[in-house]
């Protein structure tokens, strides 16, 4: 991946530190999908956003950077309004079916959601597909894991379930009252 391009394709002159951390891991020490199942790093532009909306605030507001699972599902970055750094942003889900769900605090947060390596389902509710007696961990899960720890202290998640109830209990009022704000033309 093409750092730069990322950059610019968000709109960005700077990355958050962790998503230049992990453009490093993806390009030099894994790749796309081989370090967590159906997750990593692309380069997305705003426009696959409209499908939700046209509105300039709200796809200005909003930085797609990752993909969510294998079928089209996306992580973006939401950026609240309140001053904090991209880093300290929620992270929303928009799911390829169309439902929208906050899933993580900030990229820390997401960063360790991740490590479960089980693809997110964002349906109705964020779910996580059950690892079964069929489950392989994804190919350099391991390498991740060493980089998770090294880089953030963040061993790999148990229950993954309390860091999106975490995220909602913060934001999924905010996120859904600013949702709801754009398409009735109130900014």
């Amino acid at each position: 991946m093409n750092i730069e391009k990322f950059k610019r394709n968000l709109g960005l002159t700077e990355l958050p530190v962790e998503l230049e951390k992990l453009a490093e891991f993806q390009n030099k020490t894994s790749s796309f999908e081989n370090y967590s199942q159906g997750f990593g790093l692309y380069i997305q532009n705003k426009s696959v956003l409209k499908r939700w909306s046209n509105n300039d605030e709200f796809l200005n507001h909003l930085y797609p950077f990752a993909q969510a699972d294998g079928c089209g599902s996306m992580y973006v970055i939401w950026d609240n309004g309140s001053g904090s750094s991209l880093s300290e942003m929620p992270i929303v889900v928009f799911g390829d079916e169309g439902d929208v769900h906050i899933v993580a605090e900030n990229l820390k947060s997401l960063l360790h959601l991740v490590s479960y390596d089980v693809e997110i389902s964002a349906l109705d509710k964020i779910d996580f597909w059950d690892k079964d007696e069929d489950y392989e961990p994804s190919k350099d899960l391991n390498k991740y894991l060493k980089w998770l720890e090294m880089e953030f202290g963040l061993t790999q998640v148990k229950k993954p379930d309390a860091i999106v109830k975490a995220a909602q209990k913060n934001y999924k009022k905010a996120f859904s009252s600013w949702m709801k704000s754009l398409k009735h033309g109130k900014n």
